[in-house]
């Protein structure tokens, strides 16, 4: 009995000296940030040095994709591990209703963390709405106003179902939520923990309205701004499905910036609000320098979808087409690879998988992503796994370095050869000279297509309000 003891005690001094070695997690998502970052080289006119320099102390994923083009369910998605084609959470979902869907089959990201001896704490926009009860053993941001202050009276643009609207607003940087998260987490990176520590930290610029005091607005002078890369009729050559599914009535149209003049204004505002929110990422990243933590510390940055500004005539997210899919994806561990970028088509799905492997937890079974640490390694490794996205039950987009491939729920395909057509200007999905290739990621399509979810909403999309009106009851669908 004496010696059971005495092995039990060991046990115990073991598990925590390597609870004690652990790295910490630091965990910086971003609403709405497509690839405009200077790191990624997405737009000229970008300015992002806090978001560069930790893109020079670890591997930015070039080619990095979201699980689904709107926030709630590629956040359920990221946090659950679970894709929305396997959950059915292909919209908005309530916090509230995570542990009654699908996704409640997996072990949330923060709670796992959790569950294997870390403190975790988070504030801001993590998963949809902030977070389940019982993720985090800290959590502040229910209360916050998320997307505010807003503006006595919309300045460009006002129609319901979006809180779409640029300018200068408010005055100072302290008004701001996103001000306001950043504080608290240096104050939290400021304290010495016994235990390592998991901490979520969620930025909402430049998720509309795209109002951040003028500061920032003067970093983006409107005469210099660089458009992007827009061809008129750009959709006349994909499917009237994908047209519909795509459609937001309700945001400005291209068409509209430019008979209006407003094309450059609307891009000012969105890199202002990038701007903004990168001082954000500085302040917390400066507070870790300052810290004890730094050297112990994993950070990984990422958005949970990308954004047009322009492209195929809509100011949205909510396509399978590239430019509301490919995301910023940036990874900081101590003892690999620093300054280096992977051109390696991957997930954010691979977000949580790599997290549990880096800081030597044990894998979660259900997660359907891949752990990175191979390419962490070495950023040029071979890499055969697509990137796959899901807007919508049985609507696909299945990506890789050279091809991006879409599938509709009726059968209409899309087909872009990336290295001929990076914009997507040209849909080859009868091009006969294709077809084997297409035949190849038809097969990485997903095998499950769960049906629609009883407890997400649709708030925004008419075609999938209209599809899912049988069961459309308030702001859920009832079974």
């Amino acid at each position: 009995m004496k010696r059971l003891f005495q092995s039990l005690k060991l046990l115990l001094c073991l598990s925590f000296c390597c609870m004690a070695g652990q790295p910490n997690v630091l965990m910086i998502s971003i609403d709405d940030l497509n690839d405009w970052i200077g790191c990624m080289q997405g737009h000229p006119n970008t300015k992002t040095p806090n978001i560069d320099r930790l893109a020079e102390r670890g591997v930015v994923f070039d080619n990095a994709h979201c699980p689904a083009p709107l926030c709630g369910p590629s956040r359920a998605a990221i946090m659950s591990g679970l894709t929305p084609a396997t959950t059915g959470i292909y919209a908005h979902i309530h916090d509230e209703d995570l542990k009654q869907s699908a996704a409640s089959q997996s072990v949330f990201l923060p709670k796992w963390f959790a569950d294997h001896g870390y403190r975790t704490m988070g504030r801001g926009k993590i998963f949809h709405e902030n977070a389940p009860e019982g993720q985090f053993h800290e959590l502040v941001g229910r209360e916050s106003p998320r997307f505010g202050p807003k503006a006595p009276k919309h300045f460009k643009w006002e129609q319901p179902r979006t809180s779409t609207d640029w300018g200068a607003f408010p005055e100072s940087d302290e008004l701001m939520p996103d001000y306001q998260t950043a504080a608290w987490a240096a104050e939290r990176l400021a304290k010495p923990y016994e235990q390592p520590f998991f901490l979520a930290v969620g930025f909402v610029r430049p998720h509309v309205p795209w109002y951040v005091p003028q500061k920032w607005f003067d970093l983006h002078p409107v005469e210099s701004i660089q458009l992007p890369p827009y061809k008129a009729g750009d959709q006349d050559d994909v499917p009237e499905i994908a047209r519909r599914i795509m459609e937001l009535p309700q945001m400005p149209t291209t068409e509209w910036a430019l008979e209006n003049g407003e094309w450059k204004n609307i891009v000012q505002g969105y890199l202002a609000s990038i701007s903004f929110v990168d001082h954000c990422v500085g302040m917390v990243l400066d507070a870790l320098e300052e810290s004890g933590h730094a050297e112990n510390t994993i950070v990984v940055l990422w958005s949970d979808h990308g954004y047009h500004l322009g492209e195929k005539n809509r100011f949205a997210k909510q396509s399978l087409w590239q430019r509301a899919t490919r995301v910023p994806f940036i990874i900081s561990a101590p003892g690999f690879s620093e300054g280096k970028h992977s051109a390696r088509t991957v997930s954010l799905m691979d977000l949580y998988p790599t997290l549990l492997d880096v800081c030597g937890l044990p894998a979660n079974k259900k997660n359907e992503g891949k752990s990175l640490v191979t390419l962490l390694r070495n950023p040029d490794a071979r890499w055969d796994r697509p990137a796959i996205i899901t807007y919508g039950e049985n609507n696909h987009a299945v990506v890789t370095e050279d091809y991006r491939y879409i599938r509709y729920e009726d059968g209409s395909e899309e087909f872009y050869d990336l290295n001929k057509d990076r914009n997507e200007w040209h849909n080859q999905s009868a091009n006969p000279e294709y077809e084997k290739v297409k035949k190849q990621l038809r097969k990485k399509l997903p095998k499950t297509n769960t049906p629609w979810s009883p407890w997400t909403f649709v708030p925004c999309n008419d075609y999938f309000r209209e599809k899912t009106k049988a069961g459309y009851k308030g702001d859920k669908l009832e079974g």
